[in-house]
């Protein structure tokens, strides 16, 4: 049980309720998900199988993508309608040419608030948690990356957007702030995420219909996780020199393809992903993780 899954999550599951229903399937083999969805929200969640959990923050890396919906004129404690909205009178009521003329400030790298309620750490517990005990009303800007935010229908109140961005965006808090650069407010009332890097909702399966029969055919390899990271074919002597955890030292051409790469995918002659070599000193590299057993 080695391998990735391409999950529709379903709306009013949380995350930690996917991953249940996928560990019933695959116990004793261990589940974890890359990127957590919150209940509102629908759409692609990988989970990672086995030892490919190892490769987890390679999946939360990816760029993501998103189609959202917000309701101007609107606030609420969470930025969202899972909590009471509060629909704000005389609200303005912006035109399309200032919500375009708006985007180009939320391109790039910017600092983001994330909401209160949110599953951020804050002392080592969850924002949410603080936030519904009154203990905290805002928690600290942080950077965040927008590679791409485009509206794609507007009609007062309601705010369609497509946004590709990086690691750790909230999208409702992008919505929030998009509606404060055009004097008004918004909450954030539908959220799909279209893709996580090279995986597509157009192939996600919906988890409750899988079984642990249909689950095996829905496998997918784990070298999709490390897609975009430098390759190094390694042969079957290197293999049983990583299994028992030695150093390799790559050849020419790897170098020359990539002669800044501090971590490479090393792949058998197979194209199965045996390891991630690191390096260690100089030019040697060290299996982290491993995914070969000592013989």
């Amino acid at each position: 049980m080695f391998g990735l899954l391409n999950l529709n999550k379903p709306p009013g599951w949380s995350s930690r309720d996917v991953i249940n229903r996928i560990f019933g399937l695959v116990r004793p083999a261990k589940a974890g998900h890359a990127g957590t969805l919150d209940p509102l929200a629908t759409g692609v969640l990988v989970a990672c199988l086995g030892p490919a959990t190892r490769l987890i923050e390679y999946v939360q890396q990816m760029p993501k993508t998103y189609h959202a919906t917000f309701r101007l004129g609107c606030r609420s404690a969470s930025d969202d309608v899972e909590s009471d909205v509060e629909t704000v009178a005389n609200a303005p009521q912006p035109s399309r040419a200032q919500l375009d003329a708006a985007l180009p400030q939320f391109l790039g790298e910017i600092e983001q608030r994330p909401p209160a309620f949110s599953a951020v750490r804050v002392d080592g517990e969850r924002a949410y948690k603080l936030a519904r005990r009154g203990e905290i009303e805002s928690l600290p800007y942080r950077p965040v990356e927008i590679y791409d935010l485009q509206i794609v229908a507007y009609e007062f109140p309601r705010l369609e957007v497509t946004i590709r961005c990086g690691s750790g965006t909230y999208v409702r808090s992008l919505g929030r702030d998009l509606a404060a650069a055009v004097g008004t407010h918004a909450v954030m009332s539908d959220l799909v995420r279209t893709a996580i890097g090279p995986f597509a909702i157009e192939h996600a399966v919906d988890p409750r219909a899988l079984t642990k029969e249909s689950l095996a055919e829905r496998i997918i390899a784990p070298a999709l996780a490390v897609a975009e990271m430098p390759k190094w074919q390694i042969s079957a002597a290197d293999c049983a020199e990583i299994a028992n955890g030695g150093l390799l030292t790559p050849p020419a051409a790897v170098v020359a393809a990539a002669p800044l790469a501090d971590e490479f995918a090393a792949l058998d002659a197979a194209g199965k992903l045996r390891a991630i070599l690191r390096r260690h000193r100089g030019d040697e590299f060290k299996p982290a993780p491993n995914f070969l057993q000592p013989e």
